[in-house]
């Protein structure tokens, strides 16, 4: 089992942290290519959706491996764009871990001891965060899950 950090990029390769890019870069979208970033929930335009999951009951929590390999399911149900993948072992147990995104990341926290997994599911434009739930507990074979919604942005 990996026990440090690694950075993964989708365009292939383990890098060091710190090679990411120091330099901010300037983008600048008109009105409507930001509009199509946008997410639409029950009528409601948002910048995006923004899932709050608990899981209880949970297996697997401290298997690094089963942890990245769920995060990219995600990314993957919920027809994302995964950009960067960073997950962390801590000693003795527990991980955290992100997949960024292009529409946002999904993020996970675990206290295997207590089988309870936190997790943020944030997504904007055409992901459907949704579909990560039934992965999130398959895989981890969660007993309860609890999944609060928040709509980020809401336009009045």
């Amino acid at each position: 089992m990996r026990q440090n950090a690694v950075l993964r990029s989708e365009k292939g390769g383990l890098r060091s942290p710190s090679a990411a890019r120091r330099k901010p870069m300037a983008v600048v979208a008109s009105a409507k290519e930001r509009e199509d970033h946008f997410a639409v929930r029950n009528g409601v335009r948002c910048a995006g959706i923004h899932l709050i999951v608990d899981l209880y009951g949970a297996k697997g929590l401290d298997d690094i491996d089963l942890v990245e390999t769920t995060l990219r399911r995600c990314v993957d149900a919920a027809r994302a764009t995964l950009l960067h993948i960073h997950v962390h072992h801590f000693q003795p147990n527990g991980i955290s871990g992100v997949a960024v995104l292009a529409e946002s990341h999904i993020s996970i926290h675990t206290w295997p001891d207590a089988n309870y997994a936190a997790l943020d599911v944030f997504m904007c434009g055409k992901a459907t965060p949704d579909a990560c739930i039934p992965v999130l507990r398959e895989a981890f074979q969660a007993a309860r899950v609890e999944v609060n919604e928040i709509l980020r942005g809401q336009e009045t």
